[in-house]
């Protein structure tokens, strides 16, 4: 008995703001030993989610392209609720059950995810994908929100550090539904245990995050980190990727679109260049919005689509690393259209 369709119908999104320019920055600047290190080259926009916007606000103005194109009754009518959040609103408990209230919503599965970072998207589309298969479902929605660049970087004791001239904000919910319009070829997940905790809080003088104290928390970036970062998000988002090519039968060369998070312009050019495919079959929107985090795959997936980048029949390869390399995913889709 063969297992049911899924596909990835549909995604809308959400930037807050107006955007940011890299002058904003540039004016908070202090001497920093990491200013010319090629992770913290600034892009020449971003967006900040404004200081009374919750997540949950972020995920409700995200969800209005869906409900303009798929109507309320799909959208109140998931069965299942998966979301992602940078920064959650609240130490002890995720998003997911206010997401559902806000957006009519009384699903049977309500499921925050944490450690897919700026691979949750396709961590989440995995585990929606699952569930469906095995009859817990029939429709699927995927609500991350980017929420750090204007919070968390725009500490004033923060944003006087090279880290914080790239994050944006922006977030975006998917569609998930078993059908064949855009059906998911096939996904690769994976974690490399090995690496968890290295990505850490810097506070001085040192204490945990949560206790008080004087000055911001910060991103404990170093030399000797941002090395191994670097090249393990090299090597991580190729491998995710070639694996889902490999069992697809399809040449990394022949991918239509690539979609990414983009930590930065050195990621962005060797994921291209290790895939052999050239700029315009990479979705980048760094420029304009900067890092996205978890966020970064559906919004520019979202442009694609709404550009006319990515055609009916085109095969789109979303593929991600989160953190300081401790997980790392890859997912292939045929784009059908938007109905």
């Amino acid at each position: 008995m063969s297992q049911p369709t899924v596909s990835l119908t549909d995604v809308s999104t959400y930037l807050p703001g107006e955007p940011i320019g890299a002058d904003y920055y540039a004016q908070f600047a202090e001497s920093d030993d990491l200013r010319d290190n090629v992770m913290f080259r600034s892009p020449k926009f971003r967006h900040h989610v404004a200081p009374d916007e919750s997540s949950i606000d972020m995920i409700e103005r995200a969800a209005h392209g869906l409900i303009e194109r798929h109507g309320h009754d799909v959208i109140e009518g998931a069965d299942i609720l998966i979301s992602h959040t940078q920064v959650p609103d609240m130490a002890f408990y995720g998003q997911g059950a206010g997401i559902a209230h806000r957006l009519g919503m009384r699903p049977s599965w309500v499921l925050d995810l944490h450690n897919g970072g700026c691979a949750a998207f396709v961590l989440a589309l995995n585990v929606a994908r699952q569930l469906m298969v095995a009859g817990q479902g029939h429709t699927a929605l995927i609500a991350i929100a980017q929420n750090a660049a204007g919070q968390f970087f725009d500490q004033p004791g923060v944003r006087r550090k090279a880290q914080s001239a790239v994050p944006g904000d922006g977030a975006a919910v998917g569609l998930v539904t078993l059908s064949d319009q855009s059906p998911v070829l096939d996904i690769e997940c994976r974690t490399y245990g090995e690496y968890a905790g290295e990505m850490t809080l810097a506070f001085n003088p040192p204490r945990k995050w949560w206790q008080a104290g004087p000055g911001e928390g910060s991103i404990g970036f170093t030399e000797s980190k941002i090395t191994k970062v670097l090249a393990r998000g090299n090597r991580q988002v190729p491998e995710v990727a070639l694996s889902v090519c490999d069992r697809i039968g399809l040449h990394s060369k022949d991918i239509d679109l690539l979609v990414t998070n983009q930590p930065n312009r050195v990621f962005l050019r060797n994921w291209r260049e290790a895939l052999e495919l050239p700029p315009e079959r990479h979705r980048d929107t760094f420029d304009e919005c900067g890092n996205l985090f978890g966020a970064g795959i559906p919004i520019n997936l979202d442009r694609a689509i709404s550009d006319g980048q990515v055609k009916s029949g085109a095969v789109v390869m979303m593929a991600a690393f989160a953190h300081a390399g401790d997980f790392a995913g890859a997912a292939a889709v045929r784009w059908g259209g938007r109905a």
